[in-house]
């Protein structure tokens, strides 16, 4: 089996707090993952005026701007999540909301690109992205065939490599809306294939690596119970260390014996004191 590549999305976990951010990497690094990812947005393309300025209640102020802003970094945070990620040997990128936090992502030596599922059928931006060549991680949550589709093949015409995401969009997701049928598709359609999930517990996830999944990105918080709108459906650094564990031992239990069945080595022992011989 190909080794699975573990994402602990961190997204807007920190709160605007560079040691919360530097505190959440050092987690995932621990748990043993293979990359973090940040979110960046430009606030004023991707929400409407009218939006920013309507009542919010936060640590921060009194209206969805003060909440947004407070959540964005800047140049300096990315700065050092950069040198921070480099010093612990951990890969890092993030999902650009626009075309240009994209184009402010491109000062840093990430490997990859990430597409949130909103983003999924913004044109536009799908081709700014596949114009990059960076293999990119694509979240298919909201949408139907013909938004993967149109996705797909902008990929293709791009000669850009990516993986899809089978993605449901609630936070937390029930077990019995996560469908993860799906993935059986993705992977007869697009071949390669991955999982994103937001359901509270590790359980199903492992279940996407054993039906396939070569990518699991899952949200890592400090505490559940922190403010933000995405800390419910994230898991905490023990969890997240257990379930990285967990994908771990499902690649070695599935490697192997893909042919027909023989008698292994190990267990030669067993057959001569247990098999039952015809006399």
């Amino acid at each position: 089996m190909k080794k699975v590549y573990v994402i602990g999305e961190i997204g807007i976990n920190h709160n605007g707090d560079i040691q919360i951010a530097k505190d959440l990497i050092l987690a995932a690094k621990f748990a043993g993952a293979d990359a973090v990812k940040f979110q960046k947005r430009t606030i004023d393309i991707v929400y409407d005026i009218e939006f920013l300025d309507s009542p919010r209640e936060s640590p921060w102020g009194t209206t969805q701007r003060d909440q947004k802003e407070a959540l964005e970094f800047g140049v300096d945070e990315y700065n050092e999540i950069d040198r921070f990620c480099q010093e612990l040997k951990i890969d890092w990128f993030a999902s650009a909301w626009d075309i240009p936090s994209l184009a402010f992502l491109d000062q840093y030596d990430c490997k990859y690109n990430k597409v949130a599922s909103a983003m999924l059928t913004h044109v536009a931006f799908i081709e700014e992205v596949a114009k990059r060549g960076k293999k990119a991680f694509v979240s298919t949550g909201m949408s139907t065939e013909s938004d993967i589709n149109l996705a797909f093949d902008l990929f293709n015409d791009a000669n850009c490599p990516f993986v899809f995401l089978h993605t449901i969009s609630a936070y937390p997701v029930k077990p019995e809306d996560l469908h993860l049928n799906y993935l059986k598709w993705l992977g007869k359609i697009y071949c390669e294939f991955g999982y994103s999930g937001h359901e509270v517990g590790l359980s199903t996830t492992l279940a996407a690596v054993a039906m396939g999944a070569t990518v699991i990105e899952r949200h890592i918080t400090l505490d559940r119970s922190m403010y933000g709108s995405d800390q419910s459906a994230s898991v905490e650094p023990v969890g997240f260390k257990k379930m990285v564990d967990g994908i771990r031992e499902i690649e070695k239990a599935i490697d192997g014996l893909n042919q027909e069945r023989f008698i292994l080595d190990i267990e030669q022992p067993t057959r001569k004191s247990l098999r039952y011989w015809e006399e």
